[in-house]
């Protein structure tokens, strides 16, 4: 007589040849699933701590790993770490400024005349309501996001120089060590669309006003010239381009 009580094992679990014979039957309710244990995860403390961990670290979190014993049997790392708060420290030096920054008359000495040597100041005088003013003010602020080592201020023409005419407005004031290095008084300095482009050329005809922080002196001054004349090309490449899509969808 046959043995229906035999165990056996596949690959779903234990089951025996009775057991199978009434849940095909539908004696017996279907046989649970086999148990899985969980995906493996890594515990915190487990990451791997490769030169990606380091990069994702802010410059708080990379001081704090002075302490960590784990990194003091990895050269690389504790080298790589070093080279990053580096990097980021040189890099806070370059964003000094990054805006168009509004001053007052008795900021003025302050902010312009007693800037150190080694920063350059535009000044822009302007008043509200003058939309020529608005319209070099446009180009100053991405100017200024652009060269983040060069500091641009505005300020209202008359509370810089009193009944200043609006008629000479927009104007623009370079300073370097306390003393006036050019003056642009007038729109017509920057061409019709005074672009961001014409304005940098302008100021940066003799000497290298405009500074990202990453070089300095007269090779600064021709590095900016050369990127400004590459990004007005293309600006009026792009504006024909767009100019011709218009009149092709008429």
């Amino acid at each position: 007589m046959a043995d229906y009580h035999f165990v056996y094992k596949d690959v779903e679990g234990a089951s025996t040849q009775w057991d199978d014979i009434q849940r095909k039957l539908g004696n017996l309710p279907p046989k649970p699933p086999a148990f899985k244990p969980p995906a493996f995860t890594p515990a915190p403390d487990s990451v791997t701590k490769d030169k990606t961990w380091i990069d994702d670290k802010t410059e708080e979190e990379l001081e704090e790993l002075e302490d960590d014993l784990d990194l003091d049997d990895d050269r690389f790392l504790e080298e790589y770490r070093k080279q990053r708060l580096a990097e980021m420290r040189e890099a806070a030096k370059v964003m000094k400024f990054g805006s168009v920054v509004p001053i007052s008359g008795s900021d003025f000495v302050r902010e312009v005349s007693q800037a150190p040597p080694d920063v350059w100041v535009v000044v822009h005088l302007y008043k509200e309501g003058i939309p020529e003013c608005g319209v070099l003010m446009e180009a100053l602020e991405e100017l200024a996001k652009r060269y983040p080592a060069t500091k641009f201020v505005k300020i209202i023409s008359t509370d810089c120089i009193p009944n200043y005419p609006d008629r000479n407005l927009p104007t623009l004031l370079v300073y370097n060590a306390g003393n006036v290095k050019a003056n642009y008084v007038g729109m017509h300095n920057f061409g019709k669309r005074c672009t961001p482009e014409a304005v940098a050329l302008v100021l940066c005809q003799s000497d290298p006003v405009l500074n990202d922080g990453h070089s300095g002196g007269d090779t600064s001054r021709k590095t900016v010239i050369e990127g400004e004349r590459k990004r007005l090309i293309e600006r009026i490449v792009k504006t024909h381009e767009d100019n011709d899509d218009g009149s092709d969808s008429d």
